[in-house]
């Protein structure tokens, strides 16, 4: 398609096109007020919000959680997750595994109790809270008691643990 256009005839165009653009500045705007009655309410606005910080990493991205009342089970469902923009790290922003953590929390292969499984099994076993926290809390003590300098060689305080 060849289109031939003089210099003057550009001129002429894009000057209606700015003029018919900048109406709206000058009391023209009563479309955009009539468009404005039909547009429906922010889908987020009746969810409850939630702050808290993104699970993947060491960054620490602040998230905005979206969850809503599941009606049969009366919990709480999370629905939609997004940047904090009030968050100095992050700004508003996720990187795409925080942006997934919603497929994360639905996921049908999450593990939702503490399982443990007993040496030399091959099944792992349900498990309390209260034990799992308990058994947690014993063999961090153990391998604090057993690893762990709080002075050098030279006699300077490190306090630190010789295992990882």
């Amino acid at each position: 398609m060849n289109v031939e256009l003089s210099r003057r005839q550009f001129v002429i165009g894009a000057s209606a096109g700015a003029a018919g653009t900048a109406l709206g500045a000058f009391g023209f705007g009563e479309v955009e007020q009539a468009y404005a009655t039909t547009i429906r309410p922010f889908k987020l606005a009746s969810l409850k919000e939630a702050r808290n910080t993104c699970p993947y990493c060491s960054v620490s991205c602040g998230m905005i959680l979206y969850s809503k009342e599941n009606p049969q089970t009366k919990k709480m469902d999370l629905v939609h997750i997004e940047g904090d923009v009030d968050n100095p790290v992050n700004r508003g922003t996720l990187c795409p595994k925080g942006a997934a953590a919603l497929d994360f929390v639905h996921s049908k292969s999450r593990v939702l109790y503490p399982m443990h499984r007993k040496p030399g099994s091959d099944k792992f076993e349900r498990v309390s809270w209260d034990a799992a926290l308990d058994r947690i809390a014993k063999l961090i003590k153990e391998d604090r008691d057993a690893n762990f300098v709080e002075k050098n060689k030279d006699g300077a305080t490190v306090n630190r643990l010789t295992t990882t």
